[in-house]
């Protein structure tokens, strides 16, 4: 039987924790720039945000705002001078080149249009995976994923398939300048490789741009042969455009890479935020049934103590 006084002493050692015997916890050594007051340094803090940096969406971004850019500046300064050359060289009547004019004008426009669709559609996806990389990261804390966003995500896997499979043909389309152009310079070629051989003259040797279907079959003079085609690859027009028309192939090639790293890493982040909403699900129903635990426990403790 417990006493009264042996009730009072229990009691006034609840009541007073500095009456309990002491009792020492390990403090563990402090590392790095971590406060004695547990804040992170700066170096965490640098490390902890570029951890959450998406690396692969910043390399496809770049790789794409570089190949747009090489083909939409590059290939506009090359229809410029292929004009210029058609004008004084192949075809002198303007109704003859009219509506190739037209077309060139039309594709220039549509150059400025796609610089600033793709300049817009990169950041979009580099936000996208900042989002996407985050929802992964923060899975425990506050931060849910929705099944709008989860949508959204696959709306822009549907779109970057969708523009991939646009900027191949984009890819075909460009070389083909670039292999008329090709042509045009190997004739020039055998013209100064055949100038010391006598028997074969050059003036046989011609460039007809009408086979190409560029400008009609009446244009005149419609080709060039000889002496006169090799000045024309000796112009400045001509070597510009030349190599402008084959940076611009290599800058749709490289847009059509950042086009498929960018697809890749949207079909990942797309599985990865599926996952997320599963286990958002699982940690959800989890924390309800552990809060129900706890009700029926502290229900368990008022009726007991009401008993007692």
């Amino acid at each position: 039987v417990i006493t009264r006084p042996e009730m009072e002493i229990g009691r006034y050692h609840w009541m007073y924790r500095s009456s309990r015997p002491h009792r020492y916890h390990h403090v563990p050594a402090l590392r790095g720039n971590v406060s004695p007051l547990g804040i992170q340094g700066c170096f965490e803090c640098c490390i902890k945000c570029l951890g959450g940096v998406p690396y692969a969406s910043l390399v496809a971004t770049i790789l794409c705002f570089s190949g747009v850019a090489l083909f939409c500046g590059c290939g506009h300064v090359a229809l410029t001078g292929t004009v210029s050359i058609l004008e004084q060289h192949f075809s002198t009547t303007a109704s003859d080149h009219a509506l190739l004019s037209e077309v060139i004008q039309l594709m220039q426009y549509v150059i400025y249009g796609i610089a600033s669709f793709f300049f817009l559609y990169g950041i979009i996806l580099l936000a996208e995976g900042f989002y996407t990389t985050s929802a992964v990261k923060e899975l425990h804390g506050e931060f849910k994923t929705t099944a709008c966003g989860r949508c959204i995500s696959g709306m822009f896997v549907f779109l970057t398939y969708v523009l991939g499979v646009a900027w191949l043909g984009v890819f075909g389309f460009s070389a083909v300048p670039v292999f008329m152009f090709y042509n045009i310079w190997s004739t020039c070629e055998v013209i100064r490789s055949l100038q010391t051989n006598v028997t074969v003259p050059g003036d046989q040797i011609c460039v007809d741009i009408r086979q190409y279907g560029i400008i009609p079959w009446n244009a005149v003079p419609g080709k060039a042969c000889g002496p006169i085609l090799e000045n024309i690859c000796n112009t400045n027009e001509f070597y510009m455009s030349y190599h402008l028309f084959i940076v611009a192939c290599a800058g749709a090639g490289a847009t059509v890479i950042a086009l498929i790293h960018f697809l890749m890493i949207l079909s990942s982040n797309w599985a990865y935020l599926k996952d997320a909403s599963k286990m958002q699900a699982y940690q959800d129903i989890k924390a309800k049934e552990e809060q129900e635990l706890q009700d029926i426990q502290s229900r368990s403790k008022e009726q007991l103590n009401s008993y007692t």
